[in-house]
């Protein structure tokens, strides 16, 4: 039981590990977007059902065979180390990322993680030939207690200490480890023939297709919720750092309940209590204005539901399990039910919807699954068919209160659309002091730029660009009829084109097709500017990589992804390339307004090694001026420049390096240095 326990738990251990890994290493690839992370899991559930699959047709073979296939590929495996992404998979231009993400994750790691996903349910498989009496089921509760302690342990321990190649490089070495043995399992637990015997825990009849139906539905509702609840989390609630590890560690914590043991998960407790979390997250959802929270009570609900709504799927799952013989063919089941899932929220959700739907169906498919399962128990008396009656009834009308919620969300706004980068919608509101209306771009929760509807004021910036903010000042920071080349990673619905004139030339770059169509048809600050305009669509970092320098006399990094900072625009390498396209007197604008990250160690560190000033510009509203909203902005300039400029000594300070801190780079950034406190 020891060598069994100890290699499932260096191969879960590695799994997750692995995960963060190399969604880190690529992500700075691809703007640092959160549909990197829903499609590296969408590879990773793919991966997994892969190697169950193997796992499952590995236990048809003579065990002879076994042995040989087994490790051989295992052998095969060591190939592809070290973990480190080839760059010839990094964009050139605006491709689809989706499958190129998928391409580099199939070349760089497909082949140790699908022999790390097959090494539970064949280790299970081969323990139970040779063991009878034993139980496999605490085996695949291990493995889930080892994949919450690499998930866990990443951003406190591994993140903040190793760069991004130091962490592959480690991770490498240990996967060698674990070759060694899962190359020894093969060898002494897959070489003999044993008659197999079902066990006494069960019986050995074939689970039907029905109940296979049923494996594969209770995974693929637990599966949604999970990225359902993350994204809900992440993009609606708060953009908070680490905010993405809460519900995984839910849904991780609920596996290993139901499979350690039978006697935590009870229908009688679980199920009124998802009645009562589902309406409860419906109230929550729906924004009902007699149920406000704030942002820690609204991340604790949404992980209570997300728990009980696990420990319904994942404790009926448990309870379902077939005999031992069946076993990996189980594990199949639950892992095409979690890659269904994933596929469903990664890749057809954001083509077939406008909005964010998945948590919603995903809550009504719970309430579903809980009435089929109560179902199958039987209708023998009157009661039994009264509640199940009822059940059926509750489920219809909260379908429909599911789409009632959408429809309200959705009608609420002037347009909405989504894709690989987010969810973009358009709001109109009314009366804004004496300053009319104004129509807003809101990516997720954030508000990413306005325009004032009076026509005599919609060309003036406002909200973060107004012209008290620092990027209001740093573009008033000019000799007028002097031409300025001015560039903008990040365009918004464009209010920085407010401060454009005719001899002004202006590059902006946004890796969002859908920014720059919403830009045109929406707002008028990019089709009514005077100024000569040049569109980038990438990456505003690569697209900078790839071209001869631009001499510009501003350039604004403002390319957020919901309040989240794409790091790889803030590194001393992305440093070092804005200054190879700055003019020696020019000003770089970093936008660092963040409720949840203070980066001006990041930008003073950079500012120092650049021998150049860091300035922080705070813009603070003051009553009855709502042109302006709270801002941060560092400007990092030269001495003579800021001496030559009054003005950015108004409501600012200088930025010293912090003491200790240590400058991010492509290999290495620390979140947890950052947080605020």
């Amino acid at each position: 039981m020891l060598l069994f326990g100890l290699t499932i738990f260096v191969s879960a251990f590695l799994l997750f590990q692995v995960q963060p890994v190399i969604s880190k290493a690529i992500l700075p690839w691809f703007g640092g977007a959160a549909g990197v992370w829903n499609t590296c899991m969408l590879f990773f559930q793919a991966a997994l059902l892969g190697g169950y699959t193997y796992a499952h047709w590995l236990q048809g073979q003579p065990a002879k065979r076994q042995r040989q296939v087994h490790i051989a590929l295992l052998a095969l495996s060591a190939l592809s180390l070290p973990i480190l992404p080839s760059v010839a998979w990094k964009p050139i231009g605006n491709e689809e990322p989706i499958w190129r993400i998928l391409g580099l994750l199939a070349t760089t790691i497909g082949l140790p993680y699908f022999l790390l996903s097959t090494t539970s349910p064949l280790l299970q498989a081969w323990y139970v030939r040779h063991n009878r009496t034993g139980v496999p089921w605490r085996l695949f509760a291990l493995s889930n207690a080892a994949s919450l302690a690499a998930l866990l342990t990443y951003p406190v321990l591994v993140e903040p200490a190793l760069s991004v190649p130091q962490q592959a490089w480690i991770w490498s070495g240990a996967y060698l480890v674990f070759l060694g043995l899962g190359g020894f399992m093969a060898w002494k637990f897959a070489a003999e023939d044993i008659p197999h015997e079902d066990t006494a825990e069960a019986p050995a009849e074939a689970p039907s297709t029905g109940l296979r139906v049923l494996w594969v539905m209770l995974a693929a509702c637990a599966s949604i919720l999970l990225l359902g609840v993350t994204t809900h989390m992440t993009q609606d609630v708060a953009a908070i750092p680490f905010l993405w590890v809460i519900p995984l560690a839910v849904y991780l914590s609920t596996f290993i309940l139901c499979f350690e043991t039978s006697k935590v998960y009870r229908r009688i407790v679980f199920l009124p209590a998802l009645a009562g979390a589902l309406y409860y997250f419906g109230k929550l959802l729906g924004r009902d204005n007699e149920w406000s929270v704030t942002v820690t009570q609204n991340i604790a609900i949404s992980a209570a539901v997300l728990f009980v709504c696990c420990m319904v799927c994942h404790g009926e799952l448990a309870s379902l399990r077939p005999a031992p013989r069946y076993l990996t063919g189980y594990y199949v089941s639950l892992s095409l039910g979690g890659a269904l899932g994933g596929l469903f929220v990664g890749l057809v959700a954001p083509l077939l919807f406008n909005a964010y739907y998945e948590l919603n169906i995903g809550l009504w498919l719970s309430a579903a699954l809980a009435t089929v399962v109560v179902a199958r128990t039987g209708l023998a008396t009157t009661a039994r068919k009264l509640v199940l009656l009822a059940m059926l009834i509750a489920v219809g009308a909260y379908g429909a209160w599911m789409v009632e919620i959408k429809k309200n969300e959705i009608g609420g706004v002037e347009l909405a659309v989504r894709n690989f980068y987010g969810h973009l919608h358009i709001t109109i509101y009314g009366q804004v002091g004496e300053l009319g209306a104004a129509r807003q771009l809101v990516h997720g929760q954030i508000n990413h730029g306005q325009q004032l509807l009076d026509p005599a004021r919609r060309m003036i910036p406002s909200s973060y660009f107004c012209r008290a903010s620092g990027a209001g000042r740093a573009s008033l920071a000019r000799t007028e009829g002097v031409p300025r080349k001015v560039g903008v990673l990040g365009l918004g619905c464009g209010a920085l084109l407010g401060y454009a004139r005719k001899e002004d030339d202006y590059r902006l770059y946004e890796i969002n097709p859908q920014v720059f169509d919403i830009a045109r048809k929406n707002f008028t600050f990019l089709t009514e500017t005077p100024a000569r305009i040049t569109e980038v669509l990438g990456d505003g970092r690569l697209s900078l990589e790839r071209e001869q320098p631009q001499n510009f006399d501003l350039l604004f990094m403002d390319a957020f992804s919901g309040d989240s900072i794409p790091v790889h625009l803030v590194t001393r390498e992305a440093f070092d390339l804005y200054e190879r396209h700055l003019k020696r007197d020019a000003i770089l604008v970093v936008n660092i307004t963040n409720n949840y990250l203070d980066l001006r160690p990041v930008v003073a560190a950079a500012a120092q090694r650049l021998g150049k000033m860091a300035i922080e510009i705070e813009d603070q509203p003051f009553e009855g001026n709502e042109e302006c909203f709270l801002s941060h902005y560092a400007l990092i300039i030269s001495p003579e420049r800021y001496a030559a400029t009054p003005d950015f000594r108004v409501n600012s300070k200088t930025l010293e390096p912090t003491p200790g801190f240590r400058e991010w780079t492509d290999a290495f950034s620390n979140l947890f240095a950052i947080v605020r406190r």
